[in-house]
């Protein structure tokens, strides 16, 4: 059965988008100049971030042009060394320009880039697969999902920053943290349990829901049915989640602010959860 979740990102996007430009448009200079919740990040080098995001997806996945090749890469580690250095090569670069002209390449690149993914078959593979869930192989709707989810988080963090809010809604909120969960029987693939076993996952409130991982001979595998036999149970807020499993704070920065009931071990273990490259 196709994930129906995954799929509505396509038609979110263009909307996402629209209330980047608006929020962007509404910034003051200071605000332009805050302090986010990615530490070596302002809302300008965000808002950068995301300008880049777009012109590599449709230079990569329109085009099949590359640019910088990821060259001597071994390990998931080497992968996001290579990723992280490109982004603060581009969002040094990108300082030289004003608040003005970073909104308008946002809004004219967005509209290409959120078109053109509209044009892809959901379910071939796409060009890239998605690393932090353990993809080999990806489908377009998840290849797809996985841009909804950094193009919300960053326009999140810029909200965060400057105290607007807008997009912590069911509409928009819940299909990100539900992508981001395609990572968490990935976070347990070394972890050892007897068949059967299962570890919940609830993000509280009107925005979030329950997913579960369970344990059979072929790894961990998720799913959203609600159960009561869990042998661990986590329960987050909505805001410490996002920022949790975004590496934007660490499990440590979080324990105050999350419940673990049952098995402790495997509760920490979801708190190690990372659904982003870099």
């Amino acid at each position: 059965m196709k994930d129906q979740i995954l799929l509505s990102t396509s038609k979110l996007l263009p909307i996402l988008d629209r209330k980047l430009i608006e929020l962007l448009s509404s910034l003051t200079p200071d605000e332009w100049n805050a302090q986010t919740v990615a530490k070596r990040w302002k809302v300008k080098d965000v808002a950068s971030h995301l300008l880049d995001g777009n012109l590599r997806g449709l230079s990569i996945t329109r085009d099949h042009y590359f640019g910088e090749q990821a060259e001597h890469i071994h390990t998931f580690g080497d992968l996001v060394s290579f990723l992280n250095d490109l982004n603060m090569i581009w969002t040094n670069a990108t300082r030289r320009l004003s608040p003005a002209v970073l909104t308008q390449l946002l809004e004219s690149t967005g509209k290409q880039y959120s078109a053109f993914l509209q044009t892809l078959d959901p379910d071939e593979d796409a060009l890239l697969s998605v690393a932090w869930a353990g993809h080999q192989k990806s489908p377009n709707s998840f290849h797809i999902a996985r841009e909804y989810t950094e193009k919300f988080l960053h326009q999140q963090q810029i909200r965060d920053a400057v105290g607007k809010p807008g997009i912590m809604t069911r509409e928009f909120y819940y299909p990100f943290i539900h992508t981001l969960m395609f990572a968490l029987p990935h976070t347990f693939r070394n972890v050892e349990a007897k068949a059967g076993t299962i570890v919940s996952l609830i993000v509280s409130g009107t925005v979030g829901g329950q997913w579960n991982i369970i344990k059979s001979k072929d790894g961990w595998e998720l799913n959203t049915e609600k159960g009561d036999c869990a042998e661990a149970i986590v329960k987050i807020d909505p805001d410490t989640a996002w920022k949790l499993f975004s590496k934007s704070w660490s499990p440590d920065d979080a324990m105050d602010k999350v419940e673990i009931k049952g098995t402790e071990s495997l509760g920490h273990q979801v708190l190690k959860m990372v659904s982003v490259m870099a």
